[in-house]
């Protein structure tokens, strides 16, 4: 069980049978009446949002959640194939469960995957990583850091602004929280 008053963004309650994320969270404290704390909670498993008011100190039940950490092997269709580091058990988990993290998964990378009650909640990657540029505009002699960005496409099929002096061939590190590009390898 979890107290309201510890509510933060990214704490997991169990809610009506499913597993909520706390996206936002707002403690009231009215000049008349009893405190309260209002929220906005999204569902882990269809991502629907809902705006929630609880009594202040109210006694919420936690989802458990189970972290494992997987690596990529390979892709097979629509399918993503990992294996899990412990166990070498293979777990399959399509691209609509996965969603857009799947523009950084590249194989053999390392990630960890949430479990609720034995069901995929989200998977985490890590927040950086360097991939390949496979195309970009060319460079041109005299182009520098602070001299303006250009797109480029990375070797698995992501899309990123870099600046001008990056070219084919280069390896950059990019941020899989903002897709900001953080610097060449």
């Amino acid at each position: 069980m979890i107290s309201s008053n510890d509510f933060r963004p990214g704490v997991t309650i169990e809610l009506d049978g499913s597993a909520w994320r706390v996206v936002e969270f707002l403690h009231v404290k009215p000049g008349k009446g009893s405190a309260f704390v209002r929220t906005k909670l999204k569902n882990a498993q269809t991502g629907q949002v809902i705006e929630r008011t609880f009594r202040a100190g109210e006694m919420v039940p936690q989802a458990n959640l189970e972290k494992r950490v997987m690596q990529h092997t390979y892709k097979d269709g629509d399918d993503y194939v990992f294996m899990d580091m412990e166990s070498f058990e293979e777990f399959r988990l399509s691209a609509a469960q996965i969603g857009e993290k799947s523009k950084y998964l590249k194989e053999g990378m390392e990630v960890n995957i949430l479990f609720w009650k034995n069901n995929v909640l989200d998977v985490e990657l890590p927040n950086s990583v360097v991939l390949e540029v496979v195309e970009t505009d060319p460079g041109v002699r005299g182009d520098t850091a602070t001299g303006g960005s250009k797109p480029a496409i990375l070797e698995t099929g992501a899309q990123i602004m870099v600046p001008l002096f990056v070219a084919v061939g280069d390896k950059v590190r990019v941020d899989t929280r903002t897709d900001t590009y953080l610097g060449r390898e």
